[in-house]
């Protein structure tokens, strides 16, 4: 494999390091998850290049174990809807744990998911355990996971530096999603990310992050 000189970094002063870093925090704190959304439509291209920067994630090897499927359809939205649904009043009912009911009892949330039909996008996110060559041949992917969840991550910050309020939605099991969406056997479904605008009525929980000694230490 052939190496190139590094020509895209750009080095930055001490004082724009720093009023960079604070500007972005400034706009990463305004971030909130969000279950009440419009219906109101968002330009695919906005979609487009947020998943493209998604696609910029490092990744093991190289070899990028990602693939992001984009529903707007509103049929397949409705399938995906009320399939997620039947799993979540099955782990509401008996298959979570106690402890985790009531972590999320402060949160408000149940197995109704109206936003999986309201928002204008649902982005499901499958991790790839393997790539599957034209010739056949199967290549191992390391680091599924990490590499998966670094992409997601900046898709989220990537939709929301866009203007596009979001909801990480984990329904178990979530293996449906290649049934509906016909993915291969080779991805398992990650998350599915809805995306959109608030609706006008938009309430969130009054909750905060933990302060910068709790998440950091320094040596």
């Amino acid at each position: 494999m052939p190496f190139v000189p590094l020509a895209s970094f750009e080095r930055l002063g001490s004082e724009e390091m720093q009023r960079r870093a604070r500007a972005f925090y400034d706009m990463a704190r305004l971030r909130r998850t969000v279950r009440m959304f419009s219906n109101e439509a968002v330009p695919r291209a906005v979609i487009e290049d947020c998943i493209r920067a998604a696609g910029t994630a490092p990744s093991g090897a190289n070899l990028q174990p990602w693939r992001f499927c984009v529903i707007a359809d509103s049929a397949v939205k409705h399938e995906i809807r009320v399939t997620a649904e039947e799993e979540e009043r099955e782990f509401y009912a008996g298959r979570a744990p106690r402890e985790w009911l009531d972590a999320l009892a402060p949160l408000g949330t149940d197995a109704n998911k109206p936003f999986l039909e309201t928002a204008p996008y649902l982005i499901a996110i499958f991790a790839q355990s393997y790539a599957a060559l034209a010739d056949g041949r199967k290549v191992k992917n390391y680091y599924v996971s990490e590499s998966v969840g670094i992409a997601t991550g900046i898709l989220i910050t990537a939709l929301h530096q866009a203007g596009l309020a979001t909801l990480t939605h984990t329904p178990s099991p979530m293996a449906f999603l290649n049934r509906i969406l016909k993915r291969p056997e080779n991805e398992r479904p990650f998350l599915l990310l809805v995306t959109g605008l608030p609706s006008s009525d938009c309430v969130v929980p009054d909750i905060g992050k933990k302060p910068l000694e709790e998440i950091a230490t320094f040596y």
